[in-house]
C-alpha cells in the first residue's frame, strides 16, 4: 500500500481534484477575474502534470498506477478545458470532437494493451502533444487584453491546431507500435 502512496501520484490525485473546481469556475458568469483564476487554476494542473513525471523518474518511484493515471488524469484536465471552453466561443466544437476521440481510441488502446500485461506509457509525440494542448489553452483561458499580447487567442487556436494534428499523428503511432497486440488478441 505505501507504494502505491507517492509524491506522483498525489499529485495526480491533485490534478483529478482541480478538474471539478475548473469546472465551476467555467460555468459561473465569465469575468476578467474569473477568467483569470480559470487560468491559475488550469496551469497549476498543468504543472502537476510536468512534476509528478519528473519526480517518478528522478527518485524512482514509478508506480503502474501512476503509469495508468496520470494519462487519465492529463485527459480529464484537458477534456475539460475544451468541452468548457466551447459555450464561450473561445474553441471550435469539430477540434475538440477530434481531441477527445483521439484521448478515447488512445485509452482504449492502452487498455487493451494491458490485458496482456503491457503498460504503454505516453510516447515523446504525445508529451509534445501534451504541451501544445497546455499552452494553447493557457491562451485561450487566460482573459484578452489582461496582458498586451497581440493576437492571443489566435496564438491560443494555432497551438491547439498543432496539438490536434498531434493528437492524430500519436494516435497513429500507438496503434503501430501496439500492431502485434492487435495481431495475438484476434482484434
Amino acid at each position: 500500500m505505501h507504494r502505491l502512496v507517492t509524491l506522483p501520484n498525489m499529485l495526480t490525485g491533485f490534478r483529478f481534484a482541480l478538474v471539478p473546481v475548473l469546472v465551476v469556475l467555467f460555468s459561473i458568469p465569465q469575468s476578467t477575474s474569473v477568467e483569470f483564476w480559470s487560468c491559475v487554476v488550469f496551469t497549476i494542473a498543468a504543472l502537476t502534470d510536468f512534476v509528478d513525471g519528473w519526480v517518478a523518474r528522478r527518485y524512482h518511484i514509478e508506480t503502474v498506477l501512476g503509469k495508468l493515471m496520470d494519462p487519465l488524469a492529463d485527459k480529464a484536465l484537458v477534456t475539460t478545458a475544451l468541452i468548457m471552453l466551447i459555450p464561450l466561443g473561445k474553441v471550435a466544437a469539430w477540434v475538440c470532437l477530434v481531441i477527445i476521440c483521439r484521448e478515447i481510441i488512445v485509452t482504449g488502446f492502452r487498455g487493451l494493451a494491458a490485458t496482456t500485461g503491457l503498460v504503454v506509457a505516453a510516447g515523446s509525440i504525445g508529451k509534445i502533444k501534451s504541451n501544445f494542448q497546455y499552452f494553447g489553452l493557457g491562451f485561450l483561458i487566460f482573459p484578452e487584453g489582461v496582458v498586451p499580447v497581440p493576437f492571443q487567442h489566435e496564438i491560443g487556436t494555432i497551438l491547439l491546431y498543432i496539438s490536434m494534428v498531434l493528437a492524430v499523428w500519436s494516435a497513429v503511432v500507438y496503434f503501430y507500435s501496439l500492431r502485434d497486440v492487435f495481431l495475438e488478441t484476434g482484434c
